[in-house]
């Protein structure tokens, strides 16, 4: 089973002001001369980890590293003025211009994978290639499973402490409830909910406990972030049109595509990934047996090392 790649280094730290307020923070690791690939973060509002730079050869690839708006080391923190899908998207077309890149290969997990279907949609010229991992389609369905009813039955024990915030008669509808804590002017409330909204993530995105990724999810610079951009985006269907990602596949055609999901993935089930590979034949559905949603995960990490390699392979064989 392959591991990740030893621990580097940023060669350039990039703060890219974009529409007001947001300047983004970027990063890139490896070969400068290399084949380029963004990393493409979940959440949203998760932002980047430092140990993303290690599912790619140093010597192979230029890795780019982004954090989204409101997330990460982007400021400002948990802004959710001026953050819909369509500036992300923006946002991934001026850093590749910024970085004089034509066209790269993208890697991203979760929401990362919803970005990086729609950026590719969007502009299929630019993408020479995706490795998708956890697909999340931002369905209602999608929704619904993790934040009112499906999830909490596999968890009903995790599921008590994100209801805990929450008063008995506004359970019914929990993204609003949580949105209307979320945005509160009470800076305790706010941070309450936050952490209780991402602990819930955090421990269900491991097939087996994983104490460290939930304390990263809980830590409050991530969890309010997390939370706040995240049920954001839930309140507005994720800014995308019903069935949208699904409805575009065909844009997708020609794109060296392997998409990588957990058989016990609780946070964005397998009928994601399925749903996604029907619309989308030219792509590789490689569903992992022992492993849940988390990248971090053993067989995920080794799924998506092969994954990267495989994807650069095909696009550089198809570009010549």
């Amino acid at each position: 089973m392959l591991n990740l790649y030893p621990e580097i280094q940023p060669n350039a730290r990039h703060r890219l002001k974009v529409a007001p307020p947001h300047e983004l923070y970027l990063e890139e690791c490896g070969n400068p001369a290399g084949l380029p690939i963004l990393v493409v973060h979940g959440g949203p509002g998760g932002g980047c980890e430092e140990y993303y730079r290690r599912f790619f050869d140093a010597e192979r690839y230029r890795i780019i590293l982004l954090d989204q708006r409101g997330a990460g080391r982007s400021t400002p923190l948990a802004e959710l003025d001026g953050n819909a899908t369509a500036d992300l998207v923006a946002d991934m077309e001026r850093v590749r211009e910024f970085l004089g890149i034509d066209r790269w290969l993208l890697f991203g997990g979760s929401w990362g994978s919803t970005l990086s279907l729609v950026y590719a949609e969007t502009h299929p010229d630019r993408v020479m290639g995706l490795v998708l991992r956890g697909i999340f389609l931002c369905r209602p369905q999608d929704i619904h499973w993790f934040y009112q009813e499906g999830a909490s039955r596999v968890f009903p024990d995790y599921w008590e402490d994100f209801l805990a915030p929450i008063p008995v008669d506004e359970r019914g509808d929990l993204v609003s409830a949580y949105y209307q804590r979320l945005t509160s002017s009470n800076e305790l409330e706010q941070i309450q909910a936050a952490k209780a909204w991402a602990v819930w993530e955090g421990r269900c995105a491991t097939l087996h406990p994983n104490p460290s990724v939930v304390d990263h999810f809980g830590h409050p610079h991530v969890a309010i972030a997390l939370a706040r951009i995240e049920c954001h985006y839930f309140m507005n269907h994720s800014f995308l049109e019903p069935d949208q990602i699904l409805r575009n596949a065909p844009a997708l055609e020609g794109i060296p595509g392997i998409i990588v999901h957990g058989r016990y993935d609780m946070v964005c089930p397998l009928d994601n990934a399925l749903a996604l590979s029907k619309a989308w034949p030219g792509a590789d559905l490689r569903i992992i047996r022992d492993a849940g949603h988390s990248a971090s995960e053993p067989a995920i990490v080794d799924a998506l090392l092969r994954a990267v390699d495989e994807v650069a392979a095909k696009a550089v064989n198809d570009s010549q």
